[in-house]
């Protein structure tokens, strides 16, 4: 299967890399905004095609899949560019800049009948799939809470830095607090506009320094979210249940251990559990595109177009709580 990348950022680069450890992958072609910057990075990763515009890319033939990772607001634009050309998108995460721009990208895709999916890609490691596992089991009981931090000290000498730059999407909430938000949507639902509560700091180029959010849901179940780009957090996940908890270790969106506690009297009983998985990690979601296109499938069973519509309705009010606005 050929794949194409447009943006070369981070994590295209380690997209590509992992790419190497799928058989029957291949990295057919990459556009970047310059010609040199898609040529060095064609060189580097083996791609036969390398182009300086984006749209050049819709030439390329033998295409299969793009993985979009462009900053966040270009993400629309460059999905609708490949599904409208009925090239199938993994885009990156946040999926778009607001639940407008969402329902665009899906619309196209289900009316072009091309696939589209949220890179989600922690829902693919092997330590979060195992966390999942383990509460479908009941192995810790029913889950009333969920709790879950990302942090990273992230200094402002340069204000023009995609994570301070406004015209870029930046802050913590959509870089950062898109996880904690996507563990909550996929183990207890979208939450109620009026059970989203929230509170944020502010940098200097007026995107959220720090951002924390809760969750209320049926049941006395509750969802707590912390993300910063300030400070160093815990980079942990917990899911408490009737019976016990289940502790995803840092960097918990991509864990390689878990620890599970049950509770028995004022006792508890810890066992811990080691769930690593290799390269970047990146390379899971890649092949299960791939096999949803094998499948003729246009939306994936695991991170489904509803549950990225949800995500991305929930950040808005997120951001509302919060009075966070992107022009």
């Amino acid at each position: 299967m050929n794949w194409g990348i447009i943006g070369m950022g981070r994590i295209a680069r380690k997209f590509a890399d992992d790419l190497k450890l799928i058989p029957g992958a291949r990295l057919h072609a990459v556009a970047s905004t310059s010609a040199d910057r898609a040529g060095a990075f064609a060189r580097e990763y083996g791609a036969q095609h390398a182009y300086g515009r984006y749209e050049d890319l819709l030439s390329c033939e033998g295409l299969d899949a793009v993985y979009v990772a462009t900053p966040h607001v270009y993400h629309c634009e460059n999905a609708l560019m490949c599904l409208e050309n009925g090239l199938p998108v993994l885009c990156e995460k946040p999926f778009s800049m607001n639940t407008q721009e969402t329902r665009r990208m899906i619309e196209a895709a289900r009316r072009n009948r091309v696939f589209l999916m949220e890179a989600l890609w922690s829902f693919f490691i092997p330590g979060v799939q195992k966390a999942f596992d383990l509460l479908e089991q009941g192995v810790i009981g029913e889950l009333h809470t969920i709790r879950a931090d990302l942090g990273f000290h992230m200094p402002p000498e340069d204000l023009n830095n995609r994570v301070y730059n406004k015209a870029l999407g930046a802050g913590s909430l959509l870089d950062l607090g898109v996880y904690p938000a996507m563990l909550s949507l996929a183990l207890l639902g979208r939450p109620e506009r009026s059970d989203i509560m929230a509170m944020g700091t502010f940098t200097g180029t007026d995107v959220d320094e720090s951002c924390s959010f809760m969750f209320r849901y049926p049941g006395n179940k509750l969802m707590i979210g912390y993300s910063s780009i300030a400070a160093n957090t815990s980079l942990t996940a917990g899911l408490y249940g009737s019976k016990g908890h289940i502790l995803l270790h840092p960097r918990w969106h991509h864990p390689v251990r878990l620890t599970v506690s049950h509770y028995d009297g004022r006792q508890e009983q810890l066992e811990d559990i080691e769930t690593p998985y290799t390269g970047h990690g990146y390379h899971y979601e890649a092949a299960h595109v791939m096999d949803c296109l094998s499948k003729g499938l246009t939306e994936s069973p695991v991170v489904p177009l509803g549950l990225t519509l949800g995500l991305t309705e929930t950040l808005d009010a997120i951001r509302e709580e919060i009075g966070l606005e992107y022009c």
